[in-house]
């Protein structure tokens, strides 16, 4: 990142300190992206006036617009779900930030604007992490209070190898992403017009070692046991200890049968809605 790119306060301070602590110049810059003549004059500015020094001089061109919206004002607006301006979803898009904020300062600012403030406040655009709302946090602290122990338990008594299994579908609908055309002119991709898709099943250790089947038709209960059978035949002299999901195929009455047939195959379900429960 270069200084015209509007390195933050934070940034700049952070350099600076690098640069105190005996790192050299040239790997300061190069670990904060900025051009050596930036970081020279951010330690200069530094020796000679302190952090104050480091704050963003005013330029003599014409004010500034949204002067009176400050970083502070701007993280306040940002950090709630954008469903509490009237909008339809929690997420922030420039577009709806530049309607609030025109609205609420009324004064006509530039989505170009937007991004800089935006960027000046330490904010990026990013994608968030799932939360299922559906998740019951209470059973999540029961299942890693009394679960977590049994699987521990089961691994240490059985000498068994732990193994996390999970199922998804993938699309095989063509994907396209963006490329470069002359202005006004969409370019054109040929694609199929046949959907399909492939479901993938598989499961991987707790030292890496991946198992998978994939299979072209949507998995059920007799895919769920036939993959545990290949998994013990995988390994004919060990004890298995499996962590899975409550899907329905995993928790099916022929499903738990043939689990419970099998004495090296031991079977462990996460709570419900819990796909980042942590076990270790």
């Amino acid at each position: 990142m270069s200084e015209k790119n509007y390195s933050t306060m934070e940034m700049r301070v952070r350099a600076v300190d690098a640069v105190l602590h005996g790192q050299t110049k040239g790997e300061v810059a190069r670990a904060f992206g900025v051009d050596r003549g930036t970081l020279y004059r951010w330690v200069n500015r530094y020796e000679h006036n302190g952090a104050d020094g480091l704050h963003r001089k005013v330029g003599s061109g014409r004010p500034r617009k949204l002067e009176e919206l400050g970083e502070e004002e701007l993280r306040e607006i940002v950090l709630q779900p954008a469903s509490a301006f009237q909008y339809e979803t929690d997420l922030w898009t420039v577009g709806r930030l530049h309607g609030v904020i025109s609205g609420r300062y009324q004064v006509d600012v530039s989505k170009d604007t937007i991004w800089r403030r935006l960027r000046e406040a330490g904010l990026t655009y990013q994608k968030p992490e799932r939360e299922y709302y559906e998740a019951d946090e209470e059973a999540r602290q029961k299942w890693r209070r009394y679960e977590v122990p049994k699987i521990r338990r089961a691994v240490d008594k059985y000498r068994a190898i732990l193994y996390f299994q999970d199922e998804s579908n993938i699309s095989l609908t063509a994907f396209l992403g963006k490329t470069w055309s002359p202005c006004g002119q969409t370019p054109k991709a040929k694609v199929t017009g046949k959907r399909g898709g492939v479901a993938a099943m598989s499961a991987i250790s707790r030292r890496g070692h991946l198992l998978f089947r994939l299979h072209q038709k949507r998995i059920a209960s007799p895919e769920v046991i036939d993959f545990l059978r290949q998994m013990l035949k995988h390994h004919p002299r060990r004890h298995l200890v499996v962590v899975m999901d409550r899907a329905p195929p995993h928790t099916s009455k022929k499903t738990q049968a043939y689990i419970a047939s099998q004495p090296r195959l031991h079977v462990f379900h996460l709570p419900s809605y819990s796909p980042d429960c942590q076990l270790l």
